[in-house]
């Protein structure tokens, strides 16, 4: 049987989001792909009594889709991806 990934096998995951993640009671990848990442952000925001980068809200968008999809596409592993999305995003129109 193959070794569950863990939270600091994604892409950029490293010591911090990874506290952050736990601080939001996430433990493993399977309760990360759960998640919704802007929830995730806002609770952060509550929880530290902080505003948090937005560049956080990317890198958990980029660790949720990874735990959702183990083979995502290199370029969507990293939050820089997701920061250019929410970024053209911001800019467009809204037409939903």
């Amino acid at each position: 049987m193959n070794n569950p990934r863990q939270l600091r096998d994604l892409i950029s995951v490293g010591p911090a989001i990874e506290r952050d993640f736990h601080m939001l009671g996430v433990r493993g990848v399977r309760e990360l792909a759960k998640q919704d990442p802007q929830k995730m952000y806002s609770r952060l925001q509550r929880l530290t009594g902080t505003r948090q980068d937005p560049c956080v809200l990317d890198t958990f968008r980029a660790a949720v889709a990874q735990a959702r999809n183990p083979r995502l596409a290199a370029e969507k592993c990293q939050w820089w991806y997701w920061s250019r999305k929410r970024k053209a995003q911001e800019l467009s129109p809204r037409s939903e």
